[in-house]
C-alpha cells in the first residue's frame, strides 16, 4: 500500500491494536495481519468443521494463523495444523477440509474486493487510465494499483503521472501490483476491463492497506511477515492463549 511520504497509516504504527499468536509459528502479530479460523456448530456426528473467518466476526472462539499458503499446505500434510487446532479447541471434534488453503485465499480475496467495491460506491475509488492519470498528475491520488496482468506500458505511464503529482520524480516509485488479474477485478467491481485502480482518500487507503497486506503475505507476494517455516509451537505452550478469551468474540 502506497501512502504519501513522511506519513504513516494506522497499520504501520507500533501500537496497532490487539495482537494474537499464530498457532503454527508461535509468533505474535497485530490481529489485522493474521487470519482467524473459526469452527462450525457441531454436526449430527458431533464434528465441527474449520473455516476461514476473514473479517473475524464469527461468534465463538477462534484460532489465528499467520503463515503463507504453501506453509499451511505443509502444516496440513504433516499433521501440525490438526495438532495445533486440537490444543486450541480442547475437547472438540474437528474436521479440516482438504481445500482449506484455497478457501482461505478465496475469503481473503473476497474481503479485499468487497472493500474495493465499497470504496467505489462511495466515489473514492477511481478506475480508467485517463481518469486516474488526470487525478494523479494533480496530486489527488494517495494509492495506485495495477492488475497482475496489466501491461508494462500502461503501468509506466500512470506511475510517472503519480510521481509527478507527488513530487517524487526520479524516485522510481511505483503503484502496487495486485495479486488479482483484470478479470477478477472486473467481476468484483461490476465494470468492464478494470486494469488500474486509484484511491483519492487517505482514510480509504488506511482501510484497504491491512486487507491487501494480509492477502499478499498469504500468497507470498511480499517480503515481509512471519517468514520461516510453520514450526510447531513450544510443547509447553498452552494454545488456548492463541484463541480469544471467552469475552473476546471478534
Amino acid at each position: 500500500m502506497r501512502i504519501p511520504r513522511n506519513e504513516r497509516v494506522s497499520s504501520d504504527i507500533a501500537d496497532a491494536g490487539p495482537e494474537r499468536k499464530c498457532i503454527l509459528s508461535g509468533e505474535v502479530a497485530p490481529r489485522d495481519a493474521l487470519i482467524r479460523l473459526a469452527i462450525s456448530p457441531d454436526g449430527p456426528d458431533g464434528v465441527a468443521f474449520v473455516a476461514p473467518d476473514a473479517l473475524a466476526k464469527a461468534p465463538g472462539r477462534g484460532a489465528w494463523i499467520g503463515v503463507r499458503k504453501d506453509e499451511l499446505v505443509q502444516a496440513m500434510a504433516k499433521g501440525r495444523l490438526k495438532s495445533a487446532l486440537a490444543r486450541a479447541y480442547k475437547g472438540a471434534k474437528i474436521a479440516i477440509p482438504d481445500d482449506l488453503p484455497e478457501r482461505i485465499e478465496a475469503a481473503l480475496t473476497r474481503a479485499f474486493t468487497d472493500r474495493l467495491g465499497l470504496e467505489m460506491r462511495s466515489g473514492r475509488l477511481l478506475v480508467g487510465s485517463d481518469r486516474i492519470a488526470e487525478n494523479a498528475r494533480t496530486g489527488r491520488v494517495v494509492w495506485l494499483a495495477h492488475a497482475a496482468d496489466a501491461g508494462d506500458d500502461g503501468n509506466r505511464k500512470l506511475d510517472q503521472a503519480w510521481r509527478v503529482g507527488r513530487e517524487t520524480e526520479g524516485s522510481g516509485e511505483k503503484g502496487d501490483t495486485l495479486p488479482l488479474d483484470r478479470a477478477t477485478l472486473s467481476v468484483a467491481l461490476g465494470r468492464d476491463n478494470v486494469v488500474h485502480l486509484a484511491l483519492t482518500d487517505r482514510a480509504s487507503a488506511e482501510r484497504l492497506a491491512p486487507l491487501l497486506a494480509r492477502l499478499n503475505h498469504y500468497l507470498a507476494k511480499d517480503n515481509q511477515g512471519f517468514g520461516g517455516d510453520a514450526a510447531e509451537p513450544d510443547a509447553h505452550h498452552d494454545d488456548a492463549d492463541d484463541c480469544e478469551s471467552p469475552a473476546e468474540t471478534n
